[in-house]
């Protein structure tokens, strides 16, 4: 079996040893701190796909000649977050006359949609971060209440009877930080990607705007094939009609 050891402490022995509120709290932040390293994979994997397809999105977008073709180009990319808010604005524009500020708000709507969709999990790791270390910090208190009452009932306050109860207090105190710190680096380095995607997202849904508005300049134009704006239930067609 592998022990794991720091400064010639043995962690695996004084988990063991601790009480039952110890162990709980441990148990706690070990759970929390592998939460953390989920969280952070899968929002990294996520946002790398995100990115990939909008990049590859605009792309394609920049390369349309006009309305028809930009939807259809969203039509084939459907899983690029730009392509919903292409959706969104083209619905908009078949449930009738509509203004280039209308569109625009139908734009921001679509990306807060797709903004949310980026930051699932975002407050749980938020939260262990947060909570993290008040978890450890009650470990701590435990422990160090524990000691006293070895001393009381010793009438000691030698280092065999209180060293026991101060390992417990100090390792759950390092749990803590261990769950906490990464939480925190990580929770402030996918915000700072999901801003930059939403950044983006605004950035280029001002030219589709503009792009699909050359619908009311030009005759009709017809959906993509396979579009069908009346039997779309997906939120951003709902937030276009919103």
């Amino acid at each position: 079996m592998l022990l794991a050891e720091a400064g010639g402490i043995d962690l695996v022995s004084v988990m063991r040893g601790a009480s039952l509120p110890g162990q709980i709290v441990l148990a706690l932040l070990v759970i929390a701190s592998l939460l953390v390293w989920m969280i952070w994979l899968a929002k990294w994997l996520q946002l790398g796909r995100l990115e990939g397809l909008h990049k590859k999105l605009e792309r394609a977008a920049n390369a349309a000649r006009g309305p028809r073709e930009l939807l259809e180009v969203a039509e084939a990319m459907r899983a690029a977050p730009g392509a919903q808010v292409i959706r969104a604005i083209a619905a908009r524009l078949e449930d009738g006359p509509t203004s280039p500020e209308l569109l625009a708000a139908v734009a921001r709507r679509a990306i807060t949609a797709e903004e949310q969709r980026a930051a699932a999990l975002m407050p749980t790791l938020s939260s262990i971060a947060s909570a993290s270390p008040f978890i450890g910090l009650f470990g701590t208190v435990w422990g160090i209440m524990l000691a006293f009452q070895r001393i009381g009932l010793e009438k000691s306050a030698s280092l065999p009877v209180v060293a026991p109860a101060i390992g417990e207090a100090l390792i759950a105190t390092a749990f803590g930080l261990v769950a906490a710190i990464p939480a925190v680096i990580g929770y402030n380095y996918v915000d700072r990607r999901i801003a930059d995607l939403v950044d983006e997202l605004t950035a280029s849904s001002e030219i589709w705007v503009a792009q699909m508005a050359m619908v009311r300049q030009s005759p009709k134009v017809a959906p993509a094939p396979g579009f069908d704006v009346a039997r779309d239930t997906s939120v951003h067609g709902h937030a276009g009609r919103g």
